[in-house]
Order: C-alpha cells, then structure tokens, then sequence
C-alpha cells in the first residue's frame, strides 16, 4: 500500500485581488503529474475553457492536450498566466487560442465563442471553469455589488457561454461545469460562492435532461479545497498557510487531482453518465 502523500510546505502568502495569478505562488500548483499518460482520449476535439489560464483551468487545458485536443483558453487578465499555459499546451503539440475575455458579461460570452469558432471552426467540448469569491464574515456585508460580481462571473457565465455554444456543438459533443463542495456543505465565509455553486449543480442536472434526446452529455465536477490562485487571492495569509488541513488527506487537491476527472466526462469513456457530478474532494463524504 503506497503511503499517503504528505502535505507541501505553504508559506504565507497573499495576492491583493481576483482572480489572483499563478507565477507568484509557493509552491506553484501541479499541473500534470510527469508521469500522466495521454492516449488520444480527445484526439482532434475542440474545447473552450473559461477561466483556462492558470490553476484548474490550466491543468485541464494541459491534460486536454496531451488527450489530443486542441483549446481555446478563455481568460480575464492574466496575460503572464494565459502565455505560459499556451506554451504548455504548444507543448503537448496542439494549438492554443487565448481569448482575453470579461465573460461576467454576455458580450464577452458571446466574443469569447466566436473567436473560439472563427479560429477552430467548431466546438466539441465547453468546459465552465472560471469563477471569483469574496469571503464575508456575515450576510449583511455582501453588498448588491458584490452579489452581481459573483453571479455574473460563476453561473451567469456558464448559462451565457453554454447558450453560445450550443448550436455549434454536435451529437457527442459535451459539456462540463466546475462546482464545488462548498455546493454540498455550505461555507459560512463564502455565502454567495456556495449559491452560485449550488446553482451550477441543478444547472447540470436540468441542462443534461433538457439535452439527452440531442446526443449531448452535461456533467460537472465538485472540487474541494485545490491549491489555485483562487486561494492566495481570497484568504489572509495564515490560512492560506494552512488550506485543505481540515480534509481526511490533512491536505489540499492540487489541480492534477482534479483534470483527470474532467478529461472522463469529456471522453468516450464517460459515455453513460450525463447529469452526474465527480467530486475530488479528498475523502468529504457529505457530498452525495
């Protein structure tokens, strides 16, 4: 039996905004484990994926890649992050395009689709990644502003860009949300995250019954705690030094833990399953 992997070193650290970025991270997220082998599981397909640029996005990308498709990466503002995933992607052989894209709006949903089809001509895989939180110790601190910001960004967008891409997208075409466990659990510091999470579930299991009779399989993902700029970007520094300790592992997910699971619902593999959600969360069983 293999020894459980022991949690890594986290200094404080801190970033001073959303969505945060990957280079100033320590230690930076896995993307891919060097030993992951790919074997044309997405061979030729082509995916969007918001919020692409670094940590699950990115890893998603990477594992997109070495599967054999070829991405469109949608991103905010992260120039630094968004040109070193499209190096790691060129990397794995395949091309990359980088849409810099406010998708909180429909305007940027709609730009982001079409720059996606005027360089690849079709969309076969739609992965809704991107997202933002705002910690508030109490409900009366989430201000109407803030409530706009964070639905906008994690629900609105996945209804907007899914809704573009549809009619590009043919039979065995697929689509994949990234919830999360705070959708199962709650979070007393991350109310309106934990909504919009909640709401992307039913989103799947709605959208997935509402698209079966056209050959198009909806599923999602529900991480749990997962070392991203996220992480840095929304915590103070000495529980950022401490994040993913209150799991069973004692540890956070890296984003390698989690690309895997959404490389099987966008493949052949996942065939059979359609409205489900996977949940790498290490070992939260309150998720059903």
């Amino acid at each position: 039996m293999s020894e459980p992997r022991e949690a890594p070193q986290r200094p404080p650290q801190s970033q001073e905004r959303q969505p945060g970025r990957e280079s100033p991270m320590r230690p930076a997220p896995l993307v891919i484990r060097p030993g992951y082998q790919g074997s044309g599981k997405l061979e030729g397909k082509i995916a969007l994926i918001t919020g692409g640029d670094s940590g699950i996005g990115r890893s998603i990308a990477v594992h997109f890649a070495r599967e054999g498709a070829h991405v469109a990466v949608v991103y905010l503002e992260e120039d630094r992050d968004a040109q070193s995933t499209k190096e790691m992607v060129e990397e794995e052989g395949r091309r990359c395009l980088l849409v810099r894209e406010d998708i909180s709006s429909e305007s940027g949903c709609q730009s982001a689709v079409r720059e996606a089809m005027s360089t690849f001509g079709s969309i076969d895989i739609v992965v809704n990644n991107a997202a933002r939180q705002d910690p508030q110790d109490s409900l009366e601190r989430i201000d109407d502003e803030q409530l706009r910001r964070t639905f906008d960004t994690n629900i609105f967008s996945y209804f907007r860009t899914t809704r573009e891409a549809l009619p590009h997208m043919q039979e065995g075409s697929a689509i994949v949300s990234i919830t999360s466990v705070t959708a199962y659990r709650g979070s007393p510091t991350l109310l309106d995250y934990s909504a919009t999470k909640g709401a992307i579930v039913s989103f799947t299991r709605s959208l997935a019954l509402s698209l079966v009779n056209r050959g198009i399989r909806v599923n999602a993902v529900a991480p749990g705690p997962i070392w991203t700029p996220l992480i840095p970007a929304s915590f103070p520094p000495e529980k950022v030094a401490t994040f993913g300790a209150d799991t069973p592992m004692k540890r956070a997910g890296e984003p390698c833990e989690v690309a895997p699971a959404v490389v099987f619902l966008a493949s052949e593999d996942s065939s059979y399953f359609t409205g489900q959600v996977l949940h790498p969360n290490g070992g939260d069983f309150v998720c059903t």
